[in-house]
């Protein structure tokens, strides 16, 4: 049976002058699948997921969504999360859902508000005056209330406490389906791993293995955090 590739990158490069943060990366995940992006700081996790939302150029090789290049048209069809908050600080929770709305034709405000208020972020709540973990949690809930065809998720469980973490997984996978894929990355893998179809390890920019979860715990004998231990250990 032929799968739908939806994400891949091919021999992807990005160099900033002398430093390489991506060396010929390359992968192609299907619809269907939760993808973990594994690395170490300074593997070129985050530089990968920002080339794939179009805020940066790469500097050779391809990034395809849907079988398109970085351009409008992906951006139509890319739910992204980065590692910090890009909302105006003055805004309040219901200004967020509403400029999500105005944004995105397959965001859905009446998801956003049902998620903020599981997670007790009222409406009213100015961003400024969150902390870092509530913050993280309000874009995460803005992010999977698109209907998007490709998630990607930056550290989407960083500052979040972890009583809200399973909260957060049963999120993410609630709100993707299964004509969309989903990729992110973390270095919380002992909770994340239990949701994860497959893992994609990076080292120094480049793509040292993509294997399922289930084969990888069989063919090692550990858990994917066990291993990711043991593989990049100092």
């Amino acid at each position: 049976m032929n799968e739908t590739i939806v994400y891949e990158a091919r021999s992807l490069y990005k160099r900033y002058g002398h430093k390489t943060a991506l060396n010929g990366a390359s992968f192609a995940v299907p619809a269907g699948r939760l993808v973990g992006l594994l690395g170490p700081n300074g593997s070129g996790k985050t530089t990968l997921l920002k080339i794939s939302a179009g805020l940066l150029t790469a500097t050779g090789g391809t990034v395809l969504i849907d079988g398109q290049t970085p351009g409008m048209y992906t951006k139509s069809v890319t739910s992204y999360l980065p590692d910090r908050m890009v909302l105006p600080t003055e805004m309040r929770a219901a200004d967020a859902v509403s400029l999500y709305a105005d944004f995105y034709t397959d965001f859905d405000a009446g998801k956003a508000h049902a998620m903020l208020a599981d997670l007790h972020i009222a409406a009213k709540d100015r961003i400024g005056a969150m902390s870092k973990g509530t913050q993280e949690k309000m874009q995460l809930c803005l992010t999977m209330s698109r209907a998007a065809k490709l998630y990607l998720l930056d550290e989407p469980l960083g500052g979040v406490d972890p009583a809200a973490r399973d909260y957060i997984l049963q999120t993410i996978l609630r709100n993707y389906s299964e004509d969309a894929a989903l990729v992110l990355s973390t270095h919380l893998i002992g909770d994340i791993e239990k949701a994860l179809d497959e893992v994609i390890f990076l080292k120094e920019g480049a793509v040292m293995r993509q294997v399922a979860v289930d084969a990888l715990r069989e063919e090692s004998g550990q858990s994917v955090d066990q291993y990711f231990r043991e593989v990049y250990k100092c």
